[in-house]
């Protein structure tokens, strides 16, 4: 087998493995799958679905409770068609369990009284009977049950805060409240807008089900195998070739469908595998695979959906969004490219044989026109469109785009297959949004939000903006440990950006911040769950590869302190700098971040001794400031190390040592 068969397919055996550890780790790999009619409806049931969200969101009419409301009665069902009750339920069957049905049918009951009845309660100021206090007690247990088949850890965070609206009343100081009643928290919950129908919710209805069936459009378009071609063109025959294929890759591919477990357990089955041929320990490897796919969720354009999330929160443009995400993804991904290359020159690592390197011309030639769909979406949006309309108009631009080649063309088999695993890749993330809405309820509710900022920013003297980033950063990397990247930045953007913001830190930097941390949760100890699934294909161990995720990630975790109170690195933010002092930080917080793998690595040209990875340490932090006097000495500490590598012969023979 060719080094390109390599990283187009995967072993039988390999492939298994991945998908035992995906089952383990998310529940979306668990679903049931039916056999006969069952098998049928649910795929039509699916496709129905789809099109109510693509006409609801276009050009059909409805009021925004409503469309929640349907799309809670649509995750429900679905949830409790093909989640299992348990994790070693029998997954093929014939028909659902009676339990399930009966979950359905209170499901469509509960919130199809809601649609029914809402205008009108609404109207009476949200009074409501004691039917009513039931149906949305029911409903709350429905939402809970199936979080628990779909999320299972944020299903009991979201317990915890139902909980604190009636145990705070107990709790000391700015973390307690003076109570609420039943009735008062059933009616927030349900019947008001800012539980379950809330922000959560609306988002789901939206933007996440619209860019997930586009992402599962373009899978099926073959734009992923464009991707590994189009990378291979890029940067197979480079030094450690293969990891590098991995990180473009990952990188691209993560940010469509914004799931970074996901991710490593698709493209990792082929990269991982190939890295370890190639010379790679399995711990790094693994550990390189689940940092590429962790950061697509917050690198543009598509930035796994939250973008978008985020520009409707802050009521800006995406097109601000992307552009003051940009240099922190840039340089994320920077440092992850620099790491493998200089592990690759420090293992003495060649690249791929140019016999196995695509030629890039036939590639454009024969694949370039999966890009249209991508062109499309930021075209449409660049005029004016609305992120919703340019999503819809994108996904029938795939389909389009498919039938410019033969080879690409979706018939209406892929076009199903599309719809059905867009639909079905919605609804864990959906459910997870409708179990915030509890969260966000609660904060809403309770103040509690608001309160753990002044609680933090009572113990930070003199409003110290580096100690109060520090807090929060433990709080989102917390928060987001086992969700989805897109539920993970609604829940700390409704509990950890306010204390950010009232620490006097500007609202988008405050969003990006909580973030990119609440992404990195995913590589980070002890709930690393994008590593320790590239631990499970790599075969190795979970903690060592946790721990070197971490390491070639490092600079992920450091950006953002240095854009917290000065956002020059963030383009389009800060008003009052000129593009060229953008431009000038950019430039010095790259060979930053290259000074930092370098020091991490023990190499630049040569390998490098202690001295020489102190130097290249202490000129990483200034060169990522801002400021003509740190630039000043990060580069008199750069060129030190590069003269002294320059000017000091081969081993083997006699020379100076700065060690």
């Amino acid at each position: 087998m060719t080094e390109k068969k390599e990283i187009l397919s995967a072993d039988a055996d390999l492939e298994q493995k991945a998908q035992a550890m995906l089952e383990e780790k998310e529940a979306d790999s668990r679903m049931r799958t039916y056999n006969g009619p069952m098998g049928k409806l649910i795929v039509g049931m699916l496709c129905l679905w789809t099109v109510f969200q693509l006409y609801f969101t276009t050009i059909g009419s409805i009021s925004a409770i409503n469309l929640r409301a349907f799309h809670c009665i649509f995750l429900l069902v679905f949830t409790f068609l093909l989640f299992p009750t348990y994790k070693k339920e029998k997954r093929i069957r014939t028909m659902p369990p009676l339990w399930d049905i009966l979950c359905i049918v209170l499901s469509v009951g509960t919130f199809g009284y809601l649609i029914m009845n809402y205008t009108q309660i609404a109207a009476m100021g949200g009074r409501v009977s004691d039917m009513e206090l039931a149906i949305a007690a029911v409903a709350l247990l429905l939402v809970f049950e199936a979080a628990r088949r779909a999320s299972g850890n944020l299903m009991i965070l979201a317990l915890i805060f139902l909980a604190y609206n009636w145990f705070g009343e107990y709790l000391p100081g700015l973390l307690g409240h003076n109570g609420f009643t039943l009735k008062r928290v059933l009616i927030t919950q349900f019947w008001g807008t800012q539980g379950v129908l809330g922000t959560g919710i609306g988002v789901s209805a939206t933007y996440i089900f619209m860019f997930v069936v586009f992402g599962a459009f373009l899978k099926h378009s073959g734009f992923s195998d464009f991707i590994n071609d189009f990378s291979l063109t890029l940067v197979g025959q480079t030094s450690g070739g293969p990891a590098k294929v991995a990180v473009v890759a990952s990188a691209l591919l993560g940010m469509i469908n914004g799931s970074a477990i996901a991710n490593v357990a698709t493209t990792g089955t082929i990269t991982i595998p190939l890295m370890k041929r190639t010379g790679y320990k399995k711990d790094f490897a693994g550990a390189v695979e689940a940092v590429a796919s962790t950061g697509g969720q917050f690198c543009p354009p598509i930035m796994g959906a939250v973008g978008f999330v985020m520009a409707e929160f802050l009521s800006i443009s995406y097109t601000a969004v992307m552009l003051a995400a940009f240099v922190p993804a840039f340089l994320y991904y920077l440092g992850l490219l620099f790491s493998v290359h200089f592990e690759a020159k420090r293992l003495g690592l060649s690249g791929l044989s140019k016999e196995n390197i695509p030629e890039a011309a036939k590639v454009l030639k024969t694949q370039g026109h999966l890009v249209i769909p991508l062109v499309t979406l930021l075209g449409m949006m660049f005029v004016g469109y609305t992120p919703l309309f340019s999503a819809v108009v994108s996904i029938f631009a795939t389909v389009a785009a498919s039938w410019l080649r033969k080879e690409t063309r979706m018939g209406m088999d892929k076009i199903i297959a599309a719809t059905v695993e867009g639909a079905r890749s919605a609804i864990s993330v959906g459910v997870c949004c409708v179990v915030i809405g509890v969260i966000i309820g609660t904060v809403t509710l309770s103040s509690i939000g608001l309160n753990m900022g002044y609680l933090i920013l009572s113990f930070v003297e003199n409003n110290n903006i580096y100690l109060t980033g520090l807090l929060v950063m433990i709080m989102s990397t917390i928060l987001g440990m086992g969700v989805p990247g897109v539920a993970a930045y609604v829940i700390v953007q409704a509990v950890a950006v306010p204390v950010l913001i009232e620490s006097g830190t500007l609202p988008i930097t405050a969003h990006l911040f909580c973030l990119i941390y609440a992404c990195l949760s995913n590589i980070t100890p002890p709930v690393a769950m994008s590593a320790y699934v590239a631990a499970g294909i790599a075969g190795s161990d979970q903690t060592k590869t946790g721990i070197w995720a971490v390491r070639l990630g490092l600079i992920g975790f450091i950006i953002p302190f240095f854009f917290l109170d000065n956002p020059v690195l963030l383009i389009g933010v800060d008003k009052a700098a000129a593009m060229s002092q953008t431009a000038w930080a950019i430039f010095t917080a790259s060979l930053g971040t290259i000074a930092l793998v370098a020091a991490l690595e023990g190499w630049v040209i040569k390998s490098a001794g202690i001295l020489e990875r102190c130097l290249l340490a202490i000129a990483c932090p200034l060169l990522l400031h801002t400021g003509t006097m740190t630039d000043a000495v990060g580069f008199d500490c750069l060129a030190v190390v590069l003269v002294y590598q320059l000017m000091r012969k081969d081993k083997g023979t006699a020379e100076p040592s700065l060690m």
